[in-house]
């Protein structure tokens, strides 16, 4: 029997109902499976941000090596550039930043550096000159020259680094480890050469 006269007759009717019925519950399995899919997929955002060269990615919990340093280094000149006209602010815009392990400590640090500053009437510039990203420890290191100056007496320059660790929560930066010092960078191999060295003295 030819196919034309199958499908023409009550059977091949019957037959041809029955596939269109399988097809039909496949296909909604399949858009049920796709949108249960895509409800639990995370995006990703690719952005170029006109202060960095290439693409950066951001996800809802993390980011590219680009992104941290990039944030990093705005954390380090909002801390590192300090005056008395403009430390509460600063204060005020790093807040939300913080973690919250972080936001008691480090307010009340600023806090009394804010009344230091303003009863000085000091002023704090920092002048960046490396980044330095530590994918083992997920650490941004942002090392330069920290000035500081007052009404009386010459302006003194020294070394300062700034350690951060930059997360991210609801695509947002998240400050989850700060820490400020007059030295080149703590990184994982400077510490190793530091206790090798203090090993063998001893």
């Amino acid at each position: 029997m030819k196919l034309a006269d199958f499908l023409a007759s009550w059977q091949g009717l019957t037959f041809e109902n029955r596939f269109h019925r399988i097809a039909l519950v496949g296909l909604i399995a399949t858009n049920l499976t796709t949108g249960v899919a895509l409800t639990q997929v995370e995006r990703t955002v690719v952005l170029v941000p006109p202060v960095l060269e290439g693409e950066v990615s951001l996800a809802r919990a993390s980011a590219s090596r680009e992104v941290k340093e990039a944030w990093a280094l705005f954390a380090a000149e909002l801390l590192g550039n300090v005056s008395p006209s403009n430390a509460e602010f600063l204060q005020q815009a790093l807040d939300p930043l913080l973690a919250a392990s972080l936001r008691r400590p480090v307010l009340e640090v600023m806090t009394e550096q804010v009344r230091e500053i303003q009863r000085e009437r000091i002023g704090m510039s920092f002048l960046p000159r490396a980044v330095l990203y530590e994918p083992d420890t997920d650490k941004v290191f942002v090392t330069g020259t920290q000035t500081t100056s007052g009404p009386a007496g010459k302006p003194v320059a020294r070394t300062r680094t700034y350690e951060l660790v930059v997360g991210f929560a609801h695509y947002r930066p998240v400050f989850r480890h700060i820490d400020v010092y007059a030295e080149p960078p703590r990184t994982l191999d400077r510490l190793k050469a530091a206790g090798k060295g203090e090993g063998e003295e001893r």
